[in-house]
């Protein structure tokens, strides 16, 4: 319904939903900025504190998003993101999961924060990219979906871009300028920056010149 409506004002429509959501998230406790966008519903599942996510001016969202936080989980969208349609955002335990201003996200991105993760300015982040900051107990003897996880913090600098499909594990670090290929799978470590990484597991094949 809300897309035929957007077909048939050109897209004006979505200003009038746009400035409905907002304040609807603002009844909910979120902190929302000035000129917010949004072509979809957002799903929300907030069991921490709603005044814990906060996006920023001109946030602009093309589709519908899922927003979680419980504890005291924290989701701040910085000032002039993008986010294209059906990306998942979660903050767990005490984390904070911050994108830096300027930031795009492709379509169907996952970021599941049980420790903090920290993406920078300007960075590009493809369709179906996975962030996980961590993961699940594999001893023997004991159900997987029963074991206690383990975390390491995820820091993404400036001006990195993240092809489509890869994903970045828990303890991962990449510096300003870093590149990471297609279906990459990042584990922890520090990579330095302006690396080109690809491969299962990344590694190192150039720098950006």
């Amino acid at each position: 319904m809300f897309d035929f409506l957007a077909l048939i004002t050109a897209k004006r429509y979505w200003y009038f939903h746009s400035f409905i959501i907002k304040i609807i998230l603002l009844i909910y406790g979120i902190r929302v900025g000035n000129n917010f966008y949004i072509e979809g519903v957002p799903r929300l599942k907030i069991r921490g504190r709603a005044a814990d996510i906060q996006i920023g001016n001109n946030v602009r969202i093309f589709g519908g998003i899922d927003i979680r936080n419980r504890e005291s989980g924290g989701i701040i969208f910085e000032d002039n993101v993008s986010i294209d349609n059906d990306c998942r955002f979660v903050a767990a335990n005490k984390a904070i999961l911050k994108i830096g201003e300027g930031t795009s996200i492709g379509p169907f991105c996952v970021l599941n924060c049980g420790v903090s993760v920290t993406i920078g300015k300007n960075c590009l982040i493809s369709g179906m990219v996975y962030i996980q900051s961590s993961q699940h107990g594999i001893a023997d003897g004991e159900l997987i979906k029963n074991q206690k996880h383990t975390y390491g913090e995820i820091i993404i600098g400036n001006d990195v871009w993240i092809a489509a499909n890869a994903s970045v594990l828990k303890g991962a670090i990449l510096k300003d300028g870093c590149v990471v290929g297609a279906k990459a799978l990042v584990r922890e470590g520090r990579y330095e920056k302006n690396s080109i990484l690809a491969g299962i597991p990344a590694t190192k094949k150039k720098e950006r010149i």
